[in-house]
């Protein structure tokens, strides 16, 4: 049994230090990861890597899994630190969080928000992580519905999309408004979109007060949801 409980250690501190190595590697070279080089950097022959990852796509999806959980951790963390009735500020804690997330992990956010990575196709399980922070969204929109601080928009969607939205909110707060989750997503993918902006250097000589323009540009997202302030 110790020896068991020893290789296990071994085992998992090995795997760690491959992540490691891996990361630097995205930060330099992108998503185009290489067992061979990442073996390499650790001395090791390239065959002994397969025994922790058998492919390429194994440890990328290892990589997507920690940057997503990473991410899902801030966001849940910031909305949590912010009074359950202040739903505007709940909204720009998260957007905050979600942005800070990113400048610190440029690499990581990269992986998970940036181009699709050719001939890799994300299993299922990366799905549950990857809906952590919009979660957090959708669940500050049903505190506002549940307290009836949060009005739902008036419903012009087309039908099929309706449709889409119904199915959506089913899975996570059933009768939830289509059209106050449609806002939701409205804004929830324009806040990755402004971080994208930022990050992959697109407004740096426009815009040099960087920070203000994100709160001012996640107001106004909260503005179009229709998200009150404290009270």
């Amino acid at each position: 049994m110790v020896a068991h409980s020893l290789r296990a250690r071994v085992r998992a501190g090995m795997i760690d230090e491959i992540k490691t190595v891996a990361r630097r590697h995205l930060a330099t070279d992108g998503a185009n990861l290489s067992l061979r080089a990442v073996a390499r950097d650790m001395g090791m022959v390239s065959s002994a890597i397969y025994r922790y990852f058998p492919s390429r796509d194994d440890l990328l999806t290892a990589l997507i899994l920690e940057a997503y959980d990473a991410l899902g951790d801030a966001v849940e963390a910031a909305d949590a630190a912010v009074e359950r009735r202040d739903l505007r500020g709940r909204w720009h804690a998260v957007c905050r969080a979600a942005r800070a997330w990113a400048l610190a992990h440029p690499a990581e956010y990269a992986l998970i928000y940036g181009s699709p990575v050719p001939g890799y196709a994300a299993p299922d399980d990366t799905v549950a992580p990857a809906q952590r922070p919009p979660v957090v969204l959708v669940g500050i929109l049903h505190d506002g519905l549940t307290t009836g601080r949060l009005t739902p928009p008036p419903d012009e969607l087309p039908d099929p999309l309706r449709e889409d939205l119904a199915e959506v909110a089913a899975g996570l707060y059933p009768g939830m408004s289509e059209a106050l989750l449609a806002r939701g997503m409205a804004g929830w993918t324009q806040l990755f979109g402004l971080i994208s902006f930022e990050l992959f250097g697109r407004i740096t000589r426009t815009l040099p007060h960087r920070d203000e323009y994100f709160d001012h540009q996640t107001g106004l997202m909260a503005n179009l949801i229709g998200l009150p302030g404290p009270s």
